[in-house]
């Protein structure tokens, strides 16, 4: 029986390791004058002619590169988060504009678009609100006059 044989194998006699047959030591030194060993063919480097920085692997490192995100969808979350009349504008306007950019282009950013919109929707209410609340309040006699201060009494 030798090494090999599968009967022997086990966790007491594991298998023995197989390593790749390399050339041996000496290269032949015949028909060299000084006897200088022969020189073995220049072998091209695999990573030769990529450019500096990039690795052997692919483009992108880890992953790879992901969509960049739409800036108008970046504006619209912003200037809806600061929720005044005329940013609630801004928001709905580059929302918009940013949901058909997406969709034209596969950028990311869908969700702060919405997001933005739905926002500055909000704001663009809770401005109008306000504005109706003291139109309101003028006409239901937020101004009274009164009438004790002109005659002196």
């Amino acid at each position: 029986m030798t090494d090999h044989d599968p009967a022997r194998q086990g966790p007491q006699n594991p298998p023995a390791p197989q390593y790749p047959q390399y050339p041996q030591g000496s290269q032949s030194t015949q028909g060299q004058p000084g006897g200088q060993p022969q020189q073995q063919p220049y072998q091209q480097n695999p990573y030769q002619g990529q450019a500096q920085g990039q690795g052997g692997y692919g483009q992108g490192g880890y992953g790879g590169q992901s969509p960049k995100t739409n800036v108008l969808a970046i504006v619209s979350l912003v200037a809806s988060i600061l929720s005044s009349f005329v940013f609630s504008i801004v928001a709905i306007v580059t929302g918009h504009i940013s949901l058909r950019q997406i969709k034209r282009t596969g950028e990311q950013g869908k969700v702060m678009a919405i997001i933005g919109l739905v926002l500055g929707y909000l704001g663009l209410l809770g401005a109008i609100a306000v504005v109706v609340f003291f139109i309101v309040a003028i006409a239901a006699g937020g101004f009274a006059y009164d009438q004790s201060y002109e005659s002196g009494f």
